[in-house]
């Protein structure tokens, strides 16, 4: 039996597949069928490649919804008899994906970046994540996709037998729009295609051992990392591979009580094959571990009679402007006072910074002169702030509380900090000198001074 997506001859339908077609989508169509393969034997056992059900989920451009069926996958090594404490290099290969091209459009060579994960059971547990290259042969349309590898390693930690299995795997595309295809094991664990004998190394044994939250990720991405067995209290430095050179990409963790450590590791190097994690000032494969595999997505080929269209949205300043610079208050009389009020020109701030800093914009006030000596307290002035973001703004903009301003100032307006700020506000405030009642008559002056932070 062989489930194949049905096509309608509705509008909306005709829509979509025009859509994949024009996009180069590499969504699944999958293909049923094959037996499961039985439980692993109870010694060390040649590769073997074994069938296990696959729940996919195509990109939602795609228009198909998530589909079942059976990939056909080998997980071989490059050492079936190690000893405790060497490393082995563990190869994932699909040899068929539960998936085929479901656009008449071909899809060109080397669009293609796999990652996934191999199941580690027996004598130890584990999860390995492995990579793969972004190389594939041409895809016609309509036609199946081709198989695909991915490495990684793991250290051995204890003697006896180690058994090997396919686990989750995504399929990342890049041809024209960057798009993902994660397939995951239906009921896992999936048969055992690997079963390999440690011996006892007789040596002192590196435990430490890190696991990624993701097997790739776009430049500027960060993952994930998880550490164990490292040295209670050490600090963790983590660190992207290219092969076995070191990149510009670092972060550090801190060990718990009991070795364990999870951080954030920042990846802006596309030739990264791997991540790391060490103590000490410089990596040591004794006081360190991985590396797990890592692959930077991104940057597809600009298919032939394409042009790939570049724009940049250059940051900004942070500005404000005034309405003017003198404000008159109302007059009040000889022998009641009260309040003199008006209005504070309206001040326009402008944050086209484009990042996550979030802005305050603050007042102060001098004491009011009069005539032969006298004076007003800065005290005496109060006002009462608004505040209006331009439609359209990310940030929201928050009035200052009500009150008096003085000489040691107070807020008038603000925006908090946040992932993604900016915009063009406009602020305001009724302003009120509180005028005692036998003030001298004449005029009184104040200055006051707004600061934007």
């Amino acid at each position: 039996m062989s489930p194949a997506v049905r096509r309608s001859d509705s509008p909306g339908t005709r829509r979509r597949s025009r859509w994949a077609a024009a996009l180069g989508v590499g969504a699944l169509v999958v293909t049923g069928g094959g037996l499961l393969a039985g439980p692993a034997q109870a010694m060390a056992t040649a590769s073997v490649a074994v069938d296990f059900p696959t729940h996919c989920i195509p990109p939602a451009i795609a228009g198909i919804p998530p589909i079942d069926g059976t990939t056909s996958a080998q997980i071989s090594v490059d050492n079936a008899a190690p000893k405790v404490g060497e490393t082995v290099t563990v190869t994932y290969k699909v040899v068929k994906p539960a998936a085929s091209n479901p656009v008449d459009l071909a899809l060109p060579a080397d669009i293609m970046t796999p990652t996934g994960k191999v199941t580690v059971a027996g004598a130890q547990s584990a999860d390995i994540t492995v990579a793969g290259p972004k190389k594939n042969d041409p895809v016609p349309g309509k036609g199946e996709f081709p198989s695909f590898s991915m490495t990684g390693t793991f250290t051995v930690t204890a003697p006896g037998q180690i058994t090997l299995s396919p686990g989750n795997y995504n399929i990342h595309t890049s041809y024209i729009m960057e798009l993902d295809t994660p397939c995951t094991v239906t009921d896992p664990p999936a048969p055992v295609s690997q079963t390999i004998i440690a011996t006892d190394g007789g040596g002192q044994v590196n435990e430490r051992a890190i696991q990624l939250a993701a097997a790739s990720g776009a430049a500027g991405d960060q993952v994930g990392v998880t550490g164990s067995k490292f040295t209670p209290g050490a600090s963790v430095t983590l660190a992207g591979r290219a092969g076995d050179a070191p990149t510009g990409d670092t972060a550090t963790a801190t060990a718990d009580g009991s070795g364990a450590f999870t951080g954030q590791l920042t990846v802006n190097d596309p030739a990264t094959t791997g991540i790391v994690a060490y103590e000490g000032a410089a990596w040591d494969a004794a006081k360190g571990a991985g590396p797990q595999a890592y692959t930077v997505t991104g940057g597809g080929e600009t298919p032939d009679g394409s042009q790939r269209l570049t724009s940049t949205v250059k940051a900004g300043t942070l500005s404000m402007t005034q309405a003017g610079d003198s404000v008159e208050l109302s007059a009040v009389d000889f022998g009641k006072g009260g309040a003199s009020t008006g209005a504070l020109r309206t001040v326009t701030v402008k944050d086209f910074r484009g990042g996550p800093a979030g802005w305050s914009l603050t007042g102060k006030v001098t004491d009011f002169k009069g005539p032969a000596g006298a004076t007003i307290g800065a005290s005496a002035l109060g006002w009462s702030p608004a505040c209006a973001a331009k439609a359209g703004s990310p940030s929201t903009c928050a009035a200052g509380s009500e009150g008096p301003v003085g000489s040691a100032g107070a807020t008038l307006a603000s925006t908090p900090n946040g992932a993604f700020t900016g915009g063009e506000f406009t602020v305001d405030a009724g302003l009120s000198l509180d005028v005692p009642a036998y003030s001298a008559t004449g005029a009184y002056s104040g200055v006051l001074t707004l600061t934007l932070t």
